[in-house]
């Protein structure tokens, strides 16, 4: 038990700034899913799985042990939703799989329709409402303003959002990443969580080179018949 005690409060310091390692741990495998899951590899959710599990110790500081002097509680839900998100990705994409080559991509990317757009940013318009609501009411364990409940909620439902629709195979959801990280980032650095921060940058540079290869895969895929996308009964391209 002292052992893996060790292993899970094992910090190290930059810059004078005591970090954990599951903090560095848990980001790298998320960059690990991110970039299985632009090669459209199933293994992109059980490896996103892990790192979500970890970072959930790291932001929920209030259960545990951390160098940061805040919890950010929308942080830490939404690994939690990460989770039940993934399990459903999984599910999803081994169904994609079926009938495709072995080395053949899970999912043939396209466009949300009309219908699914709409319905997605008006969830989410009451959603991010709902959701500062409710962080309100919890706290943040310290006297935070009202725009960091503004953001971590848009963050959260994001977060949920863009991992729904990487799910469902839409190239949106690309999109929706990069609005989650142009708050994201300022919001971790600004709360110490420093290599978190660093790492969103990271990705906002990769989401959108992954955004381009989706796009790219909607376009050329589609038409050659590559395999079932995902939601058949409403196939209408936009975008």
């Amino acid at each position: 038990m002292d052992v893996w005690n060790d292993l899970f409060n094992a910090q190290l310091t930059i810059a004078g700034h005591s970090i954990a390692w599951r903090e560095v741990v848990g980001n790298l495998f998320g960059l690990a899913s991110a970039i299985l899951g632009m090669r459209r590899k199933v293994w992109a959710w059980p490896v996103g799985i892990i790192g979500n599990a970890l970072l959930f110790t790291v932001f929920m500081g209030v259960w545990f042990a951390n160098p940061q002097e805040h919890s950010l509680f929308g942080q830490a839900a939404r690994q939690v939703f990460f989770i039940i998100t993934s399990v459903y990705g999984w599910w999803a994409w081994n169904q994609s799989r079926k009938g495709r080559a072995k080395d053949a991509p899970a999912i043939t990317p396209r466009w949300a329709t009309v219908r699914e757009r709409t319905a997605y940013l008006l969830a989410a318009a009451v959603l991010v409402v709902v959701s500062q609501w409710v962080f309100v009411q919890v706290g943040a364990g310290w006297p935070a303003p009202r725009w960091y409940y503004w953001t971590d909620a848009w963050i959260f439902v994001g977060s949920m959002l863009a991992t729904y629709a990487m799910a469902r195979g839409w190239v949106d959801f690309w999109l929706v990443w990069i609005a989650v990280d142009l708050v994201g980032v300022p919001l971790l650095w600004h709360s110490g969580y420093y290599p978190s921060a660093i790492l969103y940058a990271v990705y906002g540079a990769f989401v959108l080179w992954g955004f381009f290869v989706w796009k790219r895969a909607a376009r050329v895929e589609a038409p050659t018949g590559a395999g079932p996308n995902l939601a058949d009964e409403d196939r209408t391209l936009v975008g």
